[in-house]
C-alpha cells in the first residue's frame, strides 16, 4: 500500500510539473507573439551588406571626433561606466553621430547595470540593423545605423519587457536632443 501511494505522488508530481512546462511555453509563445507584434526586430542582414551613405575614412575622420571615429568606424568601445549617456536619463532622442538619424528614444532607455546605455528597442525597426559579429569566437549581434553601417554596439537577448532585448550601445556614438529640441546638424 506504501508503494502505491508513494508511486502515485511521484506520478502526481510528474503530471504537475509537465502541465506546469506546458503553460510556461504557451505563455513564451504568447509573450513573444506580443513583443513582436509592439516591437518589430531589425532586420539583419550580412556582414558586407551596402549602406545609403558612403563617406572615404578621410571624409569620416573630418565629420567625427576621434572618439566617435574609434566607436563608429572602427568598431571600437568605450570602458563601462566611463560613457555620458550611461547613468542619463533626460526626455528625448539619441541620435546617430554618424548619419544624424534618429535611433532611439529615451522611452525605451534603462539601466543595465553593465557600463553602457541600454534600450531595449529603436525608435523604428528599421532605424538599425544587425550584423553578425563573430569577432569573439562566438555569434553576436552588432548593432549599426541603417543608413551608413556604422557600429553602435551589440544587441543581446537579456533586456526588460516587453522585447526582452538590450541594446548595449556607446554614448560616443549618439547624441542626444532633449525633448522638444531640434534634431542635430553636425556630429562634432
Amino acid at each position: 500500500m506504501k508503494k502505491i501511494v508513494y508511486l502515485s505522488s511521484i506520478l502526481f508530481s510528474l503530471l504537475l510539473t509537465n502541465c506546469s512546462q506546458s503553460q510556461t511555453t504557451d505563455s513564451k509563445k504568447s509573450e513573444s507573439k506580443t513583443k513582436s507584434s509592439n516591437y518589430p526586430d531589425p532586420q539583419k542582414i550580412s556582414a558586407n551588406a551596402q549602406f545609403p551613405i558612403h563617406f572615404s575614412e578621410n571624409e569620416w575622420k573630418q565629420k567625427l571626433t576621434p572618439a566617435q571615429y574609434y566607436i563608429l568606424r572602427e568598431k571600437g568601445t568605450e570602458r563601462a561606466f566611463t560613457g555620458k549617456y550611461n547613468h542619463f536619463y533626460r526626455k528625448g532622442t539619441y541620435y546617430s553621430a554618424a548619419t544624424l538619424q534618429p535611433l532611439f528614444s529615451s522611452d525605451t532607455k534603462f539601466d543595465s547595470g553593465t557600463g553602457w546605455p541600454s534600450f531595449y528597442a529603436p525608435i523604428s525597426p528599421d532605424a538599425v540593423k544587425l550584423v553578425p559579429d563573430n569577432e569573439l569566437g562566438e555569434l553576436r549581434w552588432e548593432v549599426v545605423d541603417s543608413k551608413s553601417g556604422s557600429h553602435l554596439g551589440h544587441v543581446f537577448d537579456d533586456g526588460p519587457a516587453p522585447t526582452g532585448k538590450r541594446y548595449c550601445l556607446d554614448s560616443d556614438a549618439l547624441i542626444f536632443v532633449p525633448e522638444g529640441g531640434k534634431p542635430p546638424v553636425a556630429s562634432k
